[in-house]
């Protein structure tokens, strides 16, 4: 389920490294198979990588649950946060991540910025993956050869200037959606998703992929209009000015165990109201007319 960018930057470092990347299964549903997961951890393993929720699903998974499980074989666990910090709330203390990525563009804040958190001791221990300025503490200059150390954290990760008025942009956007509360973000998601589940069946010619329950799931719902291309349909909503993704929505694997060409995804957000799901189904119910 994860999307390609928790699976690329693995097989080409796969590659550089010679290490061995194991992948775990998903249920025809779309959730995740722990035991599978699970059972692909050994003593050797040195990172468990996974989504916090499906960009294509919206499966809320339980990470808390891998991190354990990674722990007791002493690997480090790495979560892609970037479909669950901006919908909901996420303790990093509590769910015992090592490490959680997720960008700012998802979260009411500009694009071509994210957040890297990770655990201070590891951080500690890691040496910079970039060098320029900022990250080092002293260049010492003695016979002809140069001596380097380290800055403290956080600089020893950010070398050369760094994206200051995007950082400025992701800040204000925390601040809002902290001001709304998570909680709150989350309810209203799940509240539009349970009446969108519930008015989505209306429509005849509409199959809806994943798990159906809202409970297991934050505001996405991935859907194909029978006779007709993930693209198409997405074309024609957009006639009526409802904005959709459309095609594999970069998760392409799980797309194939659904056994599916492309899917249309309608997603929901703290703008976004019952009167708009309303004039969606309006809009899907024509696909019946075909």
């Amino acid at each position: 389920m994860e999307h390609h960018s928790n699976i690329v930057p693995w097989e080409i470092t796969g590659k550089l490294k010679g290490f061995t990347i194991k992948y775990a299964k998903v249920n025809p549903d779309g959730t995740l198979d722990y035991d599978d997961f699970e059972s692909k951890l050994c003593k050797k393993t040195k990172l468990a990588c996974l989504s916090h929720v499906s960009n294509v699903t919206g499966v809320i998974n339980d990470v808390k649950r891998i991190g354990k499980a990674a722990h007791d074989n002493g690997a480090l666990m790495l979560v892609d946060g970037a479909q669950s910090v901006p919908h909901m709330k996420v303790d990093v203390q509590d769910l015992n991540m090592d490490f959680l990525a997720f960008s700012g563009h998802k979260m009411l804040g500009p694009t071509g910025i994210g957040v890297f958190y990770g655990k201070k001791e590891v951080l500690e221990k890691m040496p910079p993956f970039m060098g320029g300025g900022e990250m080092i503490k002293e260049v010492a200059y003695n016979q002809g050869q140069c001596s380097v150390s380290w800055n403290e954290l956080p600089w020893k990760f950010e070398a050369g200037t760094p994206n200051i008025s995007g950082a400025i942009g992701l800040g204000a956007a925390v601040e809002y959606l902290d001001g709304l509360g998570m909680d709150n973000v989350l309810s209203h998601e799940k509240d539009l998703t349970k009446y969108a589940m519930k008015r989505i069946v209306e429509c005849k010619k509409v199959t809806v992929y994943g798990p159906s329950d809202p409970a297991m799931k934050c505001g996405i719902i991935p859907f194909g209009v029978k006779g007709l291309s993930s693209h198409d349909v997405a074309l024609f909503c957009d006639n009526y000015g409802i904005m959709m993704r459309s095609g594999y929505h970069c998760a392409q694997p799980l797309h194939q165990i659904f056994k599916l060409e492309s899917s249309a995804r309608a997603s929901f957000y703290i703008y976004n109201t019952k009167e708009e799901i309303d004039r969606f189904i309006e809009v899907l119910k024509e696909f019946d007319q075909l």
